[in-house]
């Protein structure tokens, strides 16, 4: 049974910091677009306030989330219980990409592990509602470590390769919208 909420409660904070991994889903504002959900992890979220989370977004493949909250700002967090009792936590809200040059970067940047190389930006969402639900059908899964890839990737590319990277891979969306780092990268 799915019950709504106006803020993200203690319960939910408690699940939400003993997962491993959670969902980001955005969509285009065009009915053509396409809806994006990423998965991530790795020690990168944290809540700031009882209606507002922040993520570490490292360089990746697209950045779509990005791309969609320039647009129209719409994000959905999950986090599903892969282990213990089940359950599924979602947040609802608007959502602002900070960036590297941003002021606002310096005072969010120590609230994340300081070892990733590969720092892209920081999401920022003020979470308008948030809604629990009962997780019956996920499967149990069993989590046994981070993998090394991402690390292992940056640290090839180096910090001109990882640039080139972002410029070539980071600053549209698959739709053709940009991000952010279009601006800070290539349109400066």
């Amino acid at each position: 049974m799915a019950k709504f909420f106006d803020d993200i409660t203690d319960n939910m904070r408690k699940f939400i910091e003993a997962q491993h991994m959670f969902f980001v889903a955005s969509a285009p504002l065009s009915a053509e677009g396409h809806v994006n959900v990423s998965p991530k992890g790795r020690d990168s979220l944290r809540i700031l306030s009882n209606h507002s989370v922040a993520y570490l977004d490292l360089i990746g493949s697209g950045n779509e989330t990005s791309a969609h909250m320039l647009e129209n700002g719409r994000v959905t967090f999950m986090w599903c219980a892969f282990d213990g009792a089940p359950n599924i936590v979602r947040f609802f809200g608007k959502g602002r990409t900070v960036l590297p040059s941003d002021p606002e970067f310096a005072e969010l940047r120590p609230l994340f592990p300081d070892y990733y190389i590969n720092v892209r930006q920081i999401i920022v969402a003020e979470v308008h509602k948030t809604m629990t639900s009962c997780g019956y059908g996920v499967p149990f899964m069993e989590y046994v470590g981070e993998r090394d890839t991402m690390e292992r990737w940056a640290e090839t590319k180096g910090d001109e390769g990882l640039i080139a990277y972002q410029c070539e891979k980071n600053t549209t969306s698959l739709d053709g919208l940009p991000t952010p780092l279009k601006a800070a990268l290539i349109d400066k």
